[in-house]
């Protein structure tokens, strides 16, 4: 009998943590994502601890809804937290443009079934009865945030069609956002574009970078998606991008950067109720 093949260490990695273009029923070169989309809504929302499983009932539910109704014109992947606040989630949306948004709104105008689950009822009523027991009631009030991202170029550098990480298939997704300093918005823009060719010069087929300009939020805050094969990839990041750092430091203000990791959702992570 011949030896059991060994599994290597990221192949049992993907098992753990299926990426997230797992949780939409088409096919991968069909999605939707941060590779090949026009914008990218970041939006995020602090589950009430008490409803924490209801609420990524509710986000899985919200997620497939738009990959099943807006294939090819937008898709929506759920995320984790990997660290911080417990029970806060994330959405990536991507839409192929500007335009998609008006089709986001007609889904909720005329989809019956997408209607009928925001208007279910997901947790009791309040006992006063002044309150039903629908999806608003799963989030903190006033946690409910999106913030959209704009590629900040047509053609990211370095950045190769077809061999790339992004959104739906990394592992772990890291939102990198910074705010330019006064007078430096053309510096900082061309040192968001020396990050993204450093990453997908160095760490190619372990890690890819896009950047994005911010759109109805803050003047001049930048945001990058750096995608990871895996965690253990961070590390590494780090070092690659130290005398970018250091550039950096001059063109953003004090302590604007942000890292924010976030793990594709998938049913065995804590807080979840099926298996």
């Amino acid at each position: 009998m011949s030896a059991p093949t060994a599994v290597a260490d990221s192949e049992l990695r993907a098992r753990i943590v299926p990426p997230a273009q797992r949780q939409a029923a088409v096919a991968p070169q069909d999605l939707l994502h941060s590779g090949n989309a026009g914008v990218v809504v970041a939006k995020v929302g602090q589950a009430r601890s008490e409803y924490r499983t209801e609420a990524r009932v509710f986000a899985r539910e919200l997620a497939k809804h738009v990959n099943t109704r807006q294939a090819g014109n937008a898709s929506a992947f759920v995320y984790e937290e990997s660290f911080g606040t417990e029970d806060r989630l994330h959405w990536l949306i991507h839409l192929r443009s500007l335009d998609s948004y008006y089709s986001m709104i007609e889904m909720g105008d005329q989809d019956r079934a997408y209607r009928a689950s925001l208007q279910a009822e997901r947790v009791p009523a309040e006992p006063s009865g002044g309150g039903k027991g629908a999806w608003d009631r799963l989030f903190a009030d006033g946690s409910l945030h999106s913030t959209v991202l704009l590629p900040g170029d047509a053609d990211q550098p370095g950045l190769v069609d077809g061999a790339v990480l992004h959104s739906a298939n990394a592992g772990i997704v890291v939102h990198r956002s910074a705010r330019s300093g006064r007078g430096a918005r053309a510096e900082a823009r061309l040192s968001a574009r020396e990050l993204v060719a450093t990453v997908n010069a160095r760490l190619a087929g372990r890690a890819s970078a896009i950047w994005y300009e911010e759109a109805f939020g803050a003047t001049d805050r930048l945001h990058w998606l750096l995608h990871l094969t895996d965690l253990t990839v961070y590390r590494r990041l780090l070092v690659e991008l130290d005398e970018w750092q250091n550039d950096a430091n001059r063109l953003f203000v004090a302590a604007t950067m942000v890292d924010l990791a976030l793990t594709p959702h998938h049913w065995g992570l804590y807080g979840t109720g099926e298996a």
